[in-house]
């Protein structure tokens, strides 16, 4: 976990550290509650100011700790171990960010909160790409190259007002390509149930989010609203994300086994 944690945490204080900076500036965010459906709450201290979409960053932390101490009596190899590990302490490590972005609504925050979605999208290839390289042929290198053009995909925020959301589609779009490719290849019905639900929650993540104030008409997204229920499909996604990986990466490592032997 050693390694996991220091790999995550260099990027933590890098991202932080140039967030904090005027280097984005002129980055398009929101830094006001009116963007959300869910009503300020005046009497509630700064951490729980729209208690819902506070208070879920929780279930971002309670999934990252599962998968990052989670153990079935499955053989890992230090190079599996590493991937799931590393995928759980982004989900960790990202909560904290959005919630200090809706206590605070500061531009860093905000920064990160957006940037900070880029390299986690970005580890689902570079998980596969274990899976379908390992054992012995993958390296870490290849996990640093991609995951540097993942946080370097930020500089689009700079050069148009929506840059950003290019720069997720791409990534989203990638990690939608490569898991339907891998589960042609290496997947099962387990595994297929797996990704049709990862994919079901991302659907939701993204519409969910976007329909927040019209679905906020409704006395049902009034209080737990869409942003909220996004939030919850955010989750979701992840928990399903790691179902999917660490049941291939089962499968192929077993099947490397077998055939050594």
């Amino acid at each position: 976990m050693r390694s996991a944690l220091l790999h995550v945490t260099a990027l933590f204080i890098f991202c932080v550290a140039l967030a904090n900076t005027n280097l984005f500036s002129e980055v398009e965010v929101d830094l006001t509650y009116e963007h959300y459906a869910e009503k300020k709450d005046e009497n509630m201290p700064a951490l729980l100011v729209m208690p819902f979409n506070c208070l879920v960053n929780l279930a971002y932390i309670f999934m990252g700790l599962y998968w990052l101490l989670w153990h079935r009596g499955i053989k890992e190899t230090e190079q599996s171990c590493y991937m799931r590990e590393v995928f759980a302490l982004m989900a960790v490590f990202y909560a904290p960010v959005q919630w200090t972005r809706l206590a605070t609504l500061q531009r860093a925050p905000a920064v990160l909160d957006q940037w900070l979605t880029l390299p986690i999208f970005a580890w689902v290839p570079v998980w596969i790409d274990f899976i379908e390289r390992a054992p012995g042929k993958w390296s870490l290198s290849h996990a640093a190259v991609l995951e540097l053009c993942s946080v370097a995909s930020y500089c689009l925020a700079l050069a148009h007002e929506r840059g950003f959301e290019v720069a997720l589609g791409c990534h989203v779009a990638l990690a939608l390509h490569r898991a339907v490719r891998v589960q042609l290849a290496r997947g099962d019905s387990r595994t297929m149930g797996y990704v049709l639900l990862a994919m079901l929650f991302c659907t939701g993540f993204v519409v969910l989010k976007l329909l927040d104030h019209w679905l906020a008409r409704h006395w049902i997204f009034q209080r737990l609203t869409g942003h909220f229920w996004s939030k919850v499909c955010d989750v979701l996604q992840f928990h399903y994300s790691f179902c999917f990986l660490t049941a291939l990466t089962d499968k192929a490592l077993r099947k490397t086994a077998a055939q050594q032997k």
